[in-house]
C-alpha cells in the first residue's frame, strides 16, 4: 500500500535563481531539492546524491543536470539518474507550477 500524495505548495518560481536550487524540509520527511533551470524548468529530486549522499541543493546547475558538490557525478534532473560513466538514481518527486507557485507532491500529513 502507498501513502496518499497531496499537491504542496512550496515557493514561488521567482524565490529560486535561474541554474539555481532550494533545499526543502518537511517535518518527518527526507529533504527534496527543488531546482530552477535557466530555461525556467523546474525539477525536484531528494536531496542526496546516489553516490555518497552528497546534498545536491548545493551542487552546480548546468542544463537539466545538476553536479554533485562532493564528488562531481552529473545527475540528469529529469530522470534523476547519474549520467554515463556513472550508475545510479536520485529519486524524483513530481512537480507542477501554477500562478507562478511551485508545488511538490508530498505524502499526506497524517
Amino acid at each position: 500500500m502507498t501513502d496518499a500524495l497531496e499537491w504542496t505548495a512550496i515557493c514561488g518560481i521567482q524565490d529560486i535563481p535561474r541554474s539555481g536550487a532550494r533545499a526543502v524540509r518537511k517535518a518527518g520527511q527526507e529533504p527534496i531539492a527543488v531546482f530552477r533551470a535557466s530555461d525556467d524548468h523546474i525539477f525536484a529530486v531528494v536531496d542526496r546524491c546516489p553516490h555518497r549522499g552528497g546534498p545536491l541543493s548545493d551542487g552546480l546547475v548546468h542544463g537539466h543536470a545538476v553536479s554533485c558538490p562532493l564528488h562531481g557525478w552529473n545527475i540528469d534532473l529529469t530522470s534523476g539518474r547519474a549520467r554515463e560513466p556513472d550508475e545510479g538514481c536520485a529519486r524524483i518527486i513530481n512537480v507542477r507550477v501554477e500562478d507562478g507557485r511551485i508545488y511538490l507532491a508530498l505524502p499526506a500529513e497524517r
